[in-house]
């Protein structure tokens, strides 16, 4: 009987601790979503807006009614971008590259003389070089650093002197998994998404009490076509086998346009920090709870990954590195993906 009873009690006590909890978790959650930032009217500028996922987001902005601008290297990619995306608002298309500080603040100059403020700031310019560590050079990992680091650097130095004295404004820096857990074979993409990452959680505490809010974006791999517009080493072929298959497998990747929709919902949330994908979130708990075990399997990786050699050093594209997986699936799904992407218009 006493047992019985002491048992109920243990029971009640339970359920009574886990609804607790429960309501505790339902109303964090409703408070880290509720919307924080009205995403129409705002002007806003996204980099590396000329295709993938720069692109989505550019496109997922302007559904929610923002002014957009988008800016990239190649003039060509963003008058195609400009036309893609015009029958969903107000696009506006500039030809800059971040990783030069001067041409970033001449674009800054036109672009606040223009709309008279920059409101939403996404940092998502960037390139991927693929290939083991010994066929990398200084040169690589510099720029890795100017374009990642250096180019979203160059962005906030020109944008937040105005966004201070509005006390106003969003930023997004998109990171990577690899900004949190180092994949093989990646190593300056990953030593210059850590900066980024690192930069991004600095400025965010400091800049609260401007007014602005700052958020950090790591997916992992993406949907969106990426391996064709890598760069490969060594043996390229094989390199881009194994990242094309991470990028196109159900569970490995994720859509491209519900990342987009997911970031644009994270800057109306003001949220802190979003990572994307089902991998890199076991990766970023693996890290913070078993940081050595991680350490092992991503030995184990890259002991699974290309030795050395083919054409060392030299850099070619994925478009020069689908030998290997020709008529194959994974390669059938990437191309698709690519494509969708590029055929992507007014028609919704």
């Amino acid at each position: 009987m006493i047992t019985a009873l002491t048992t109920a009690l243990t029971r009640r006590r339970a359920s009574k601790w886990l609804a607790l909890g429960s309501a505790a978790w339902i109303g964090y959650e409703i408070h880290r979503r509720w919307p924080r930032v009205r995403i129409r009217d705002k002007v806003a500028l996204v980099t590396g807006g000329s295709r993938g996922l720069g692109f989505l987001i550019a496109r997922q902005l302007l559904t929610e009614g923002a002014v957009v601008v988008i800016c990239a290297r190649s003039w060509a990619e963003l008058e195609e971008a400009e036309r893609r995306l015009a029958p969903y608002g107000s696009v506006f298309p500039w030809q800059c590259d971040v990783a030069d500080r001067d041409a970033v603040e001449e674009l800054m100059g036109e672009l606040l003389h223009a709309f008279g403020r920059i409101d939403i700031v996404v940092n998502n310019a960037g390139q991927m070089l693929v290939g083991p560590l010994r066929h990398m050079s200084h040169r690589d990992f510099r720029s890795a650093m100017e374009l990642h680091f250096g180019g979203a650097l160059h962005v906030l130095d020109a944008v937040l002197p105005s966004m201070r004295q509005r006390r106003s404004g969003s930023i997004v820096n998109i990171g990577s998994v690899g900004g949190l857990v180092p994949v093989p074979h990646m190593a300056p993409y990953a030593a210059s998404k850590f900066a980024l990452v690192g930069l991004s959680r600095a400025m965010r505490e400091e800049l609260r009490a401007d007014g602005i809010h700052v958020t950090t974006v790591c997916p992992g791999p993406l949907r969106t076509g990426s391996p064709f517009r890598a760069r490969f080493k060594g043996r390229h072929e094989e390199e881009f086998a194994w990242f094309t298959l991470s990028d196109s497998l159900p569970l490995l990747s994720t859509d491209a346009e519900k990342a987009a929709r997911r970031i644009v919902q994270a800057i109306r949330a003001s949220e802190p920090e979003l990572v994307i994908g089902l991998p890199a979130a076991l990766l970023q708990s693996m890290q913070g709870l078993a940081p050595n075990l991680t350490a092992h399997l991503m030995a184990l990786m890259s002991r699974l990954l290309p030795r050395p050699g083919g054409i060392g050093a030299r850099s070619v594209t994925g478009d020069d590195s689908t030998a290997r997986l020709e008529g194959t699936w994974a390669l059938r799904r990437t191309a698709k993906f690519r494509d969708r992407l590029q055929d992507l218009n007014g028609s919704g």
